[in-house]
């Protein structure tokens, strides 16, 4: 509502002052003619007084006149670049779908190109692949070796299974032993106490 306000005020005040021409000062002039206007005294002073109103009124008039038609060929003019901001947006949009879709054909050729060097890639290693028996011989010789290997590493993980066993009843020993140590101290200590307070009893 304030911007609405502000800007009818500010409509309003260029149709008075026009282009800053003195137009307002003119409609305080006119105010002051129609004022002297009515207190003048003789009819040659009403008169004069009455030809310098229609001046300035003519004045304001033509100032107004003009105003009105720059406010309508500003608004025409705004219609204009609305209809080209509108066709520039157009072409930006259009522009983008030819720019997403170039971008999709860079795709499909750099995945063509792709596969076609893996298919050169993987012609080259089957020209230099050996015969079906000799791979066969070396899948049974990897599958021996990772039968070995799976022995390994069973023995491997029942060893450290067994250590960490034995590592956490040698924790648990010391903490057993810890604890008494804490306890006999503590034992200790009491007696002592005890012991020192029977002697300070005996005269």
């Amino acid at each position: 509502m304030g911007a609405v306000t502000d800007d009818e005020v500010i409509r309003k005040r260029l149709l008075i002052d026009g282009d800053g021409a003195g137009d307002d000062r003119r409609i305080n002039l006119l105010v002051k003619s129609f004022i002297k206007w009515c207190n003048s005294g003789s009819q040659e002073e009403g008169y004069s007084q009455y030809q310098r109103m229609l001046s300035t009124l003519s004045q304001c008039e033509f100032s107004m006149g003009k105003t009105l038609l720059v406010y309508d060929m500003n608004l025409r003019e705004m219609e204009n670049y609305e209809k080209i901001y509108k066709e520039i947006e157009c072409s930006i949009a259009g522009a983008h779908e030819k720019i997403a879709e170039c971008k999709k054909q860079i795709l499909q050729a750099k995945r063509i190109r792709k596969n076609r060097q893996e298919y050169d890639a993987l012609a080259k290693v089957i020209q230099h692949h050996p015969d079906r028996h000799e791979t066969l011989k070396e899948l049974e010789a990897l599958g021996k070796e990772l039968e070995h290997l799976s022995h390994i590493k069973e023995s491997v993980e029942d060893k450290l299974e067994l250590r960490r066993k034995q590592f956490h009843v040698l924790l648990s020993t010391i903490h057993e032993l810890q604890q008494t140590l804490e306890n006999d101290e503590k034992l200790s200590e009491v007696e002592e106490a005890q012991t020192s307070m029977e002697e300070d009893r005996k005269p």
